[in-house]
């Protein structure tokens, strides 16, 4: 998983409502386990319309995503961070995301933002009045910061923030623990030897 700290991007806007994963990576996509190549087939089904926004130059340079609320909900499916990543994303940012595509991508090391309703529209207007304007996140800060300077404040649970941003999964963590785990043990030996 790659760290991440810091990021200053240009956005692109899909601010459609109840993004399901089947429409982020369609089934037919999803035979492998493998993530690489799954960033071509990011919504496949609505790249077939020319005038969709991931098939303009504007998206290409961005790594910020705007959604709309209930992003990522339907099945479980990880390949959808997958092909969000496989993209170039690192950040998307909605006024609500599924549960299970929210853990999902923490676990990845992709960064789920949930701003209020009045930031979500304040977004919209920036990308439509200048789609080259960008905006910052700080993770260690948890703010987004706006053209405009104002700064907004985002959630993250104190886990999933600090694998983020040393760049480690869960299990990761729990590696980087190993000393740790062994001195408890030793210290506890004939406790784990009744539990064994």
């Amino acid at each position: 998983m790659e760290q991440f700290t810091t990021l200053t991007s240009t956005m692109v806007s899909i601010p459609i409502e109840n993004i399901d994963t089947d429409q982020i990576i369609p089934a037919q996509f999803l035979k492998g386990i493998d993530r690489a190549g799954l960033g071509e087939h990011l919504f496949h089904h609505w790249r077939s319309n020319p005038d969709f926004i991931l098939n303009q130059p504007a998206a290409e340079k961005a790594r910020i995503l705007v959604a709309g609320d209930n992003f990522g909900c339907g099945s479980s499916r990880e390949h959808a961070v997958w092909a969000l990543m496989g993209s170039g994303f690192q950040v998307v940012i909605s006024t609500g995301f599924a549960d299970i595509f929210q853990n999902n991508a923490l676990k990845n090391g992709l960064l789920p933002i949930t701003v209020d309703a009045p930031t979500h529209r304040q977004l919209q207007e920036v990308i439509a009045d200048n789609p080259e304007q960008t905006v910052s996140v700080d993770l260690e800060a948890q703010t987004l910061t706006l053209p405009d300077g104002q700064s907004v404040s985002f959630p993250i649970d104190s886990f999933s923030k600090k694998c983020i941003l040393q760049g480690i999964d869960p299990l990761g963590y729990l590696q980087s623990q190993e000393e740790h785990i062994a001195e408890y043990e030793a210290r506890h030996a004939a406790r784990v030897e009744t539990i064994e």
